[in-house]
């Protein structure tokens, strides 16, 4: 054989060779849509990620890859594959992918969610499992929750006798903010019908929404320093004024912790983490748990009110349902009272509506999002290490392979149903699933059922004039959390 041929076949070989080794370390990543040079797949977002990405894994499946700038990005969208992640794979991704917004408050490496699942955070979440989410704990302040749902009823009552119209959000809002400050400090934070109700609202709607959306410093991390989006510009504020607020409380509760030489002032959550601050060993300090108070109170006020807004808005959508559910309270526990917590397992369609409404509205849309400490393989994928992963709860909430007539709102599916929101069933996981599950879950259950039963009893409600059921608008607004973009005002 001549020497140029040779040099040819030998050449050929070393190039099927390398092409052979090439692939065979080459990572198969998840499927996914090829993005344009750059920027990926950032422009198929849009303002509604949950949707837009449920519309994408329809075409490349329910564990696809994106490319949202430098950063891979992990989407998980059916029940098996939320199942991989949050149960199979839970403690190697139980990491937290981190946004720049959140990076911007104060001492942002003590916060809860959002902070890595080391020794520390194992000890916030014993702390807050065995300090307030227990059943035990939760008991002890039923008495506490039934006030409040009254006073959110006389406060409604007050502005039907002066024929406004009620803002379910803002007063569901505030009742969970005194809520969650009774239970920290002791304290009511805010008057219903105050501006600083608003305030809050405001503070803590301006940090889930840039915390969640889309953000070009966490696509293209040489760039946060310029900020390009004023994503830090106006979420820092907001950190800042809550931190200063909870400052002032924990500065007074400390002087009186001292002048009265008492460590537990007023038993409450306070005191427990002020106890831990004592504590040399425990890590604790004066400025590591503002990170948790902000936490408790985002997460807290927020979810819950959110909730129990999308279920009147469904159900103003649908008056027999409506009437269906207050039929039920007045049978059951009648007009006389206000309903209790104990009265609950009377009412199985009012706790339908609430999962119903969880189900197609679920206040964490795509959870929080992991991230791969290193190359993790899934259903016979990698995830590659560093990614970033998220799991699309309101996609999987209403994936028809699961869920007939998925996008119509019918509590009915739950009479019968034994899926619960526990973390076990992962066709519906608006709590989450595995180790990084939403710690207050009982407590949202308990008060969203408690609220939403309490300001149907005693009220008929109906739209404004001019509005009917079919033209109530249904927008929703992305944020970490997933709010109503216009908000539901009705008349009792």
């Amino acid at each position: 054989m001549e020497f140029p041929i040779l040099v040819f076949f030998i050449s050929l070989f070393f190039t099927w060779l390398f092409i052979k080794l090439t692939k065979s370390t080459k990572k198969l990543l998840p499927p996914g849509p090829t993005g344009l040079p750059i920027i990926g797949s950032l422009l198929q977002l849009g303002s509604k990620p949950n949707q837009s990405l449920a519309e994408l894994a329809k075409i490349h499946g329910p564990l696809m890859t994106l490319k949202l700038g430098s950063i891979t990005t992990v989407i998980a969208s059916s029940p098996e594959t939320a199942k991989e992640i949050l149960q199979k794979h839970d403690k190697t991704l139980s990491a937290r992918a981190v946004p720049d917004a959140v990076t911007s408050q104060p001492n942002p490496e003590a916060t809860l969610a959002w902070v890595q699942s080391d020794n520390m955070w194992r000890n916030k979440r014993r702390i807050l499992n065995t300090q307030m989410f227990t059943n035990q704990k939760l008991d002890s302040l039923q008495e506490l929750r039934h006030k409040k749902a009254e006073q959110l009823v006389c406060h409604i009552r007050k502005l039907c006798e002066n024929g406004s119209s009620v803002d379910i959000g803002r007063v569901a809002f505030a009742t969970m903010l005194n809520l969650v400050s009774r239970t920290i400090f002791s304290i009511d934070l805010v008057d219903p019908e105050s501006d600083m109700a608003q305030e809050f609202k405001d503070l803590v709607w301006t940090i889930n929404e840039y915390a969640g959306k889309p953000n070009l410093s966490d696509y293209f991390p040489v760039l946060k320093w310029l900020d390009l989006q004023g994503v830090r510009r106006h979420v820092r504020p907001a950190y800042i004024r809550l931190h200063q607020i909870f400052d002032q409380l924990i500065e007074k509760r400390l002087g009186d912790r001292a002048s009265t030489r008492k460590m537990k002032v007023a038993g409450d959550f306070l005191d427990v983490l002020l106890d831990q601050c004592e504590d040399k060993g425990s890590g604790f300090d004066r400025k590591t748990i503002k990170p948790i108070i902000v936490d408790l109170f985002v997460a807290g006020s927020d979810t819950s009110a959110i909730t129990t807004e999308w279920a009147m808005a469904e159900l103003l959508r649908k008056p027999e349902e409506l009437n269906k559910v207050r039929q039920e309270i007045i049978q059951q526990i009648g007009t006389e009272r206000a309903v209790k917590e104990s009265d609950m397992d009377k009412l199985p369609y009012l706790q339908a509506v609430v999962k119903e409404t969880m189900r197609l509205h679920p206040a964490g849309p795509l959870l929080l999002p992991h991230k791969a400490p290193h190359d993790v393989e899934v259903l016979s994928f990698t995830v590659p290490k560093d990614s970033q992963i998220f799991v699309n709860a309101w996609a999987i909430g209403r994936d028809p392979k699961y869920w007939e007539k998925p996008l119509e709102f019918l509590p009915e599916r739950f009479m019968e149903s034994s899926v619960d929101y526990k973390g076990r069933d992962f066709e519906y996981i608006p709590f989450g699933a595995g180790r990084r599950i939403c710690p207050g879950m009982p407590l949202a259950i308990r008060m969203v059922n408690l609220m939403l039963a309490s300001i149907i009893q005693p009220f008929n409600w109906k739209l404004p004039k001019g509005m009917t059921p079919e033209n109530l608008d249904m927008e929703e607004q992305f944020g970490v959390t997933l709010k109503k973009a216009i908000p539901l005002v009705a008349i009792p």
